[in-house]
């Protein structure tokens, strides 16, 4: 049985966006398709399964752009806008589909309910309104998506706890500051791995290139994609010519197998 998947970078940029509304900086301004970046994501398929992991704003176009039919499940790191904005666009799925299954912290749910209390309330609920079913995870119980095992993997963005997720050989990190050994133990063995890069000058909340770099040497995975990048990180073919052969720039639309 083929057990390989595939995974498509939906989005690779950070918080705003490339290019950044109102900015003249060369990277905004830039002709190069892969320095446009739309909000972090990705696409995983395999066997007939669908999953993204994180819903932000620009989900809509995403799912356009890459012609996705069906979604059996969203899975969320944070609860951060560009991470979860996107939520009212679940609904063609919901028609065709029904319920979409949310996979998150206990914690992100609470955010949820308070942002979108439109789509959780029981009380004269909007017959429009997107339905999800909530499926609460955390960072010491893996859990099983079309029939493949996912393993958490807590880091910190800033103070804030946000997981990443591995699946058999590949793992997606996003937002991350800090991790722990322990945590980061889950990580090693993996043979692809996508972790955040925001830029080259250090960030409080996010890895910048070297910290990434770092973290790249300690856990020895086969091929890197850095993701979450900012404008401020450089044009993607020069940053891309600097980095070790086994470390990329991801960009919108990248597809990779596993």
């Amino acid at each position: 049985m083929d057990t390989t998947f595939t995974v498509t970078f939906l989005g690779t940029g950070t918080s705003q966006g490339i290019p950044v509304i109102g900015s003249d900086h060369p990277v905004c301004l830039s002709s190069d398709p892969k320095d446009k970046r739309l909000r972090v994501s990705v696409l995983l398929a395999w066997e007939g399964f669908t999953y993204v992991i994180d819903c932000g704003p620009d989900f809509r176009q995403q799912m356009l752009r890459e012609k996705v039919l069906k979604v059996d499940g969203i899975l969320l790191t944070h609860e951060h806008s560009d991470h979860t904005a996107g939520l009212d666009d679940i609904r063609p799925f919901n028609f065709m589909q029904g319920n979409m299954p949310f996979y998150a912290h206990k914690r992100v749910f609470k955010s949820l309910r308070e942002r979108f209390a439109y789509i959780f309330t029981t009380e004269n609920r909007y017959p429009g309104a997107p339905s999800i079913s909530a499926i609460e995870i955390d960072k010491n119980t893996p859990f099983t998506i079309g029939g493949k095992k996912v393993i958490p993997i807590e880091a910190f963005h800033d103070t804030l706890p946000v997981l990443g997720f591995r699946i058999e050989d590949f793992t997606y990190l996003t937002d991350v500051k800090t991790i722990s050994e322990e945590e980061t133990e889950k990580v090693k063995g993996t043979k692809v791995l996508v972790i955040n890069a925001l830029r080259v000058k250090p960030h409080y909340s996010h890895f910048n290139i070297a910290e990434a770099l770092d973290f790249v040497e300690k856990v020895k995975p086969e091929t890197t994609y850095f993701t979450h990048i900012s404008h401020v990180m450089g044009f993607h073919a020069e940053v891309e010519k600097k980095l070790p052969k086994n470390v990329h720039l991801a960009y919108d639309t990248l597809k990779i197998t596993i």
